[in-house]
């Protein structure tokens, strides 16, 4: 490091960083908790394809390093600027440690030039204004043009996305060493390499900056939809109430009809009442679960959190949960040809309580009955008979999470094929499919959100193959005060 660098005044301390929020403990009341069972694909054993490519890379950047030759100063100014990058968060600050760091060390004045537009470019940050700016565009490659020498700031492959616009060659500015022509070749291609490190942070904070405006989008997009959606949604209820007196009223004008009316005409007019009752039922029951769910999806904070957050409640799993989502779906599984078996088990007479979120636990069922829809297939029984049918129920595991921890197993069983051993791994990973869902429609994220869901639980998520089908279930834990 030059003896005589120059005195440059301090940058000012970066702002602190926003406390973490404590970790609530995610294991169950009155127990301490416990590490998660661990993942044999986190281990680097099970990935060694992986691992060797990784190696190698290692080893080839080692290597690089090697040729490179740089000294010891020009190995602290980079870590210098690692460092400095992580502490300061703005652009602005970003840039101008760009430029301070070659002249604390190298007593070498630099500028930063960035593209403000697909055939613009600005002087970003500087010293000192410069008499004249250059009066070409900089080369991509690094070049000497006149005294100074010039190394392009590279992006990713989706800086441009980013920025707005396309980058020729991916740049998205160049440095300016003032007199680097003089420099050697291997200072040159320190400043070559300087300027790559710099277009990596560049990128960092662009990503960060276009997260933060997303976030911003989506949480007024939030508010949009709870004050043009959600709220004006109940004054459904409103008119519902206004129909379901109606019919009521027209069920008193049928009993306290005079004796001398026509007894054909009761008769309809009792039909159409029957059926305006069960239409109205299934439309406001269809309305109450639309509305569960966009008011617990929708949740203010789980945007503002940037997860799903839970709101516990004692939930009876019987009449709040399963049986709801079995009305809803039992008019698809009929148009489906799907039957509803309960001689598997079913759901016992004791009810069950939990301390769940009702709108996300009832979302966990929505989706395992959606598929049971979609995937339940018809198949041919030891005596020979064909059926096509799903079954649901329960059974309480006295020690699911441990020595007097219970948890109740939720089952949801389809029949058709099972689901081939190598893919079952992946059947609760976002975006994956198996084989055996064939031509029907889907994204491969109902059983994502399942497995999202039961995880913020405390619970597990599973699959059992079966002899006419497939078992997904889930357990979920059962907390002590809820068995009092």
């Amino acid at each position: 490091m030059t003896a005589d660098r120059r005195e440059q005044p301090p940058l000012p301390a970066p702002c602190p960083e926003p406390a973490e929020p404590e970790e609530a403990c995610a294991g169950l009341r009155g127990f301490p908790c416990a590490p998660l069972p661990p993942d044999p694909a986190l281990c680097l054993e099970s990935d060694q394809l992986r691992r060797r490519s990784l190696e190698r890379r290692v080893l080839q950047k080692i290597e690089e390093a090697e040729g490179y030759g740089f000294g010891l100063d020009e190995q602290r100014m980079l870590n210098a600027f690692f460092d400095m990058a992580q502490e300061y968060d703005s652009r602005r600050d970003l840039l101008t440690i760009c430029v301070l760091l070659p002249m604390i060390f190298f007593d070498q004045e630099m500028r930063v030039y960035l593209r403000s537009g697909q055939d613009s470019w600005r002087l970003a940050r500087c010293l000192h204004l410069p008499q004249q700016l250059p009066p070409f565009e900089p080369p991509p490659r690094p070049a000497v043009r006149g005294a100074n020498f010039y190394a392009p700031i590279k992006g990713r492959k989706d800086t441009g996305e980013l920025l707005g616009f396309p980058l020729e060659h991916g740049v998205i500015g160049w440095i300016e060493i003032v007199g680097g022509a003089a420099l050697s070749s291997s200072r040159q291609l320190f400043f070559e390499k300087y300027a790559g490190r710099i277009g990596y942070q560049m990128h960092n904070r662009l990503a960060r900056a276009k997260n933060r405006e997303h976030l911003t989008f989506i949480q007024n997009l939030v508010a949009d939809i709870g004050h043009n959606v959600i709220v004006p949604n109940m004054t459904f209820k409103l008119f519902f109430n206004r129909l379901r007196g109606s019919i009521t009223a027209l069920e008193r004008l049928l009993m306290e009809a005079p004796h001398d009316t026509p007894r054909d005409f009761l008769n309809e007019l009792d039909i159409v009442q029957t059926r305006l009752r069960a239409q109205y039922e299934e439309i406001s029951h269809h309305y109450e679960q639309t509305s569960l769910f966009l008011e617990t999806l929708l949740r203010r904070r789980h945007f503002e959190e940037g997860r799903y957050v839970l709101e516990k409640r004692l939930v009876n799993l019987r009449k709040q949960v399963v049986e709801p989502q079995v009305e809803r779906f039992r008019p698809r599984l009929t148009d489906r040809g799907v039957c509803i078996d309960l001689s598997m088990g079913g759901i016992p007479d004791k009810p069950v309580q939990l301390m769940a979120d009702l709108g996300l636990i009832a979302q966990v069922y929505a989706n395992l009955f959606s598929n049971a829809v979609k995937y339940t297939r018809t198949v041919t029984t030891p005596e020979g008979q064909t059926k096509k049918f799903m079954a649901y129920g329960w059974d309480i595991l006295p020690d699911a999470f441990g020595p007097n921890r219970p948890g109740v197993k939720l089952n949801v069983f389809t029949t058709g094929p099972t689901v081939p051993q190598a893919e079952r791994n992946g059947l609760f990973q976002p975006g994956f499919r198996a084989s055996t869902t064939g031509s029907e429609h889907g994204t491969g994220h109902g059983l994502a959100f399942v497995r999202q869901v039961v995880d913020l639980h405390g619970g597990v998520v599973g699959y059992e193959a079966a002899e006419l089908g497939n078992n997904f279930y889930i357990v979920l834990p059962i907390e002590p005060q809820e068995q009092e």
